[in-house]
């Protein structure tokens, strides 16, 4: 069994047995067809994957490890807010007519600010750090701009990374208010592997511990028959992560820079309602 399918087994139980239902609750999520979108949800959750020891991917089902990638790099490297320029149509319910979804996730990283070192905008300023004062203990990013809230379209989800060397490792904590356990926990757990792995590369580390804190781990009412399926299917050993050993420059990946050897999974699960 791979670290991430045993790790979204536990945290699938623990909400399902022993969670908060939000039934009888004046809920602002709601399906397709109207109806309130009610969970069952945890407070505080806190995941841990070693990095160093293996790839954290679930194999309890496929996860689409490219688009996760694609995403990644829409937000992190091309500091896009922009659907045009994402190869997928997931954030298409909440993009306007011109592709965009607001002042929200790669816009805010791509504002510059003014430090002591020169100007710099956040993902900028992570790799600066990363270079020349690794054992910062301040190199973080943060997507929650109040000022800039009532102009995005989704406010941000996974909305802080603290990076943080210990050694010659390099750990992150990344910070989600809310997941959607079912749809977004394995991929964003994927996305923020890649990205550790790519920051590192670029900065002559290595790879250390994935820390993911979720205020809200729910899983939707709806949900709740898929997750019992799938934490009760076969599982696999983590495959092995390859990377493009040639790219020393961050915005030189590519989705084409990475590959899993070995990835066993179950069958995906398809058409999963998403509550909005």
């Amino acid at each position: 069994m791979s670290q991430a399918d045993k790790i979204f087994i536990e945290m699938s139980e623990s909400i399902l047995n022993d969670g908060f239902s939000s039934e009888g609750q004046d809920v602002r999520p709601r399906w397709e067809d109207g109806t309130p979108a009610h969970t069952i949800k945890k407070f505080g959750v806190v995941n841990r994957y070693n990095l160093a020891e293996e790839f954290p991917i679930l194999t309890l089902r496929k996860v689409p490890f490219k688009r996760a990638i694609d995403e990644i790099l829409w937000i992190w490297q091309k500091k896009s807010n922009n659907i045009k320029d994402l190869n997928s149509h997931i954030w298409d319910a909440w993009a306007d007519e011109n592709g965009s979804i607001g002042k929200a996730y790669g816009y805010q990283l791509g504002i510059k600010h003014k430090y002591k070192e020169g100007e710099f905008d956040q993902v900028d300023r992570v790799l600066y750090d990363l270079k020349h004062n690794p054992y910062s203990r301040r190199i973080i990013t943060n997507l929650y701009n109040h000022q800039d809230l009532h102009e995005m379209n989704l406010y941000p989800c996974a909305y802080s990374v603290t990076f943080n060397v210990t050694g010659n490792k390099l750990n992150a904590i990344l910070n989600q208010r809310s997941q959607d356990v079912l749809v977004a926990n394995a991929w964003n757990v994927c996305q923020y592997a890649v990205l550790i792995h790519m920051f590192a590369q670029v900065s002559n580390l290595e790879v250390g511990e994935l820390v993911h804190v979720i205020a809200d781990a729910h899983i939707y009412d709806r949900h709740v028959p898929i997750v019992k399926e799938l934490i009760k299917r076969e599982s696999y050993p983590a495959p092995k992560f390859i990377i493009n050993k040639e790219i020393k420059n961050f915005y030189d990946f590519t989705v084409d820079d990475f590959e899993l050897e070995g990835y066993q999974h179950g069958e995906p699960i398809k058409n999963i309602p998403v509550a909005v």
